[in-house]
């Protein structure tokens, strides 16, 4: 198997500035490191234990459906109004699905659905076996 030591999902909007107004404005991502000068410079978020990379530009926005950023918070209740507030267009309110997580949807600018998670103190994913 291939030691993998970083990775990030790289994102080539339609509009990068309106992606990086979205994803570091009302997101409110950490910039790891931004790369190149002008509108289509690349930005890395970080994201948790990986990275974020939004450069280059498109000719359209994506298409693939099967494309989805899973982001987990602490607290979607909280996520959910803080957001709200910064003006992102909520596809969805946070809701308890039948797995247990708590999910909230909504989109960035070009349309990739992005799934913000809670993961409940009593949910599973909280354990380890053997642990």
């Amino acid at each position: 198997m291939v030691h993998v030591l970083s990775s990030r999902t790289l994102l080539r909007p339609a509009d990068p500035e309106r992606s990086r107004a979205f994803y570091g404005g009302q997101l409110g991502l950490t910039v790891y490191r931004e790369f190149g000068t002008g509108p289509e410079r690349g930005t890395v978020y970080f994201l948790g234990g990986g990275f974020l990379e939004v450069s280059g530009r498109a000719d359209a926005p994506p298409s693939s459906p099967s494309v989805r950023l899973w982001l987990q918070v602490a607290d979607a209740a909280a996520a959910h109004e803080e957001l709200r507030a910064k003006g992102v267009e909520i596809v969805r309110p946070p809701v308890r699905e039948p797995w247990g997580l708590i999910e909230m949807w909504l989109a960035d600018p070009d349309g990739t659905p992005i799934v913000v998670v809670e993961v409940p103190a009593d949910h599973p994913l909280r354990y380890r076996a053997g642990i």
